[in-house]
């Protein structure tokens, strides 16, 4: 007869919780104010129950001790939200096709390169969402020096992105002209085809951290990001990506966030939510 083993709620105190709002800041940027304690609690518990531990203070212990590397990442993943969609806030996208594209196209016809970055890209549809959009706008785009940066903290959002697979009641937004065009049945779901696969490249990123790359990028997607963090890692964030912009270029941030030092970074606010570098 086989024995299961029930684990009881993991010990959580405020002090648990103090750690955490450090841990938290100190790895990512995230600022957890007093009143994510519950919802704090409701997603590292798993984590802790996972590691078979009785408490968050035992937890806390082995994820900064020597052997908690891989675990930390756990972490932070687990305190974070990927909520996302495809064409989410369609208003970016609409001018990312009739503003940008034109002069870009243009651009690339001329032998220059181009990089869009999806700085956030969760589970994947922003970016996919973008290359849709540019290879709709300019279908040639593969003959060219074109690419998609797209970045996440969360190992297992990234690798669910790359996979470029989703069930067909994930694809809500997508247009059927679109579905039609880059979309091919795979394995019991829908997989974009080939041609757009090549578009976008996937890494492990965190944006409070040391970036590995040093070039420039004609469009940043960072969407929904900073409202997880204090005013001066969200004004030191906007500061670092607006350096990343080329002259002319395009930030696009969430419907409830703004660059309050834009004019600082050298951005001008041409739209809700959308943002130029200046010339």
């Amino acid at each position: 007869m086989t024995t299961s083993i029930t684990l009881s709620a993991p010990d959580y105190t405020d002090s648990d919780f103090q750690r955490l709002q450090s841990i938290a800041r100190a790895q990512a940027g995230i600022c957890l104010p007093a009143t994510k304690k519950a919802l704090v609690y409701s997603r590292v518990s798993r984590r802790v129950r996972e590691m078979q531990l009785g408490s968050f203070k035992e937890y806390l212990d082995f994820t900064t001790g020597s052997a908690g590397t891989v675990e930390m990442e756990k972490l932070i993943c687990a305190l974070t939200t990927n909520v996302t969609g495809f064409y989410r806030e369609k208003h970016h996208f609409d001018h990312l096709k009739s503003i940008v594209m034109p002069d870009f196209a243009a651009a690339l016809r001329k032998g220059k390169r181009g990089r869009i970055w999806s700085a956030a890209c969760s589970t994947g549809q922003e970016p996919w969402s973008i290359a849709m959009s540019v290879a709709g706008s300019f279908p040639e785009i593969g003959n060219f020096d074109f690419r998609i940066l797209a970045t996440d903290i969360n190992s297992d959002v990234v690798a669910r992105a790359a996979s470029a697979t989703y069930a067909p009641d994930e694809l809500e937004g997508i247009p059927e002209k679109d579905r039609s065009l880059f979309l091919k049945e795979f394995e019991g779901g829908l997989r974009f085809s080939e041609g757009l696969r090549r578009l976008p490249s996937f890494r492990v990123l965190n944006l409070n951290a040391a970036w590995p790359f040093h070039g420039t990028f004609s469009v940043i997607f960072c969407r929904n990001v900073v409202i997880y963090f204090d005013d001066e890692t969200r004004e030191a964030l906007w500061k670092r990506l607006a350096e990343r912009i080329e002259p002319g270029g395009f930030l696009y941030v969430g419907h409830s966030e703004r660059v309050a030092n834009a004019k600082q970074c050298g951005l001008v606010n041409i739209a809700p939510t959308i943002y130029q570098k200046e010339d």
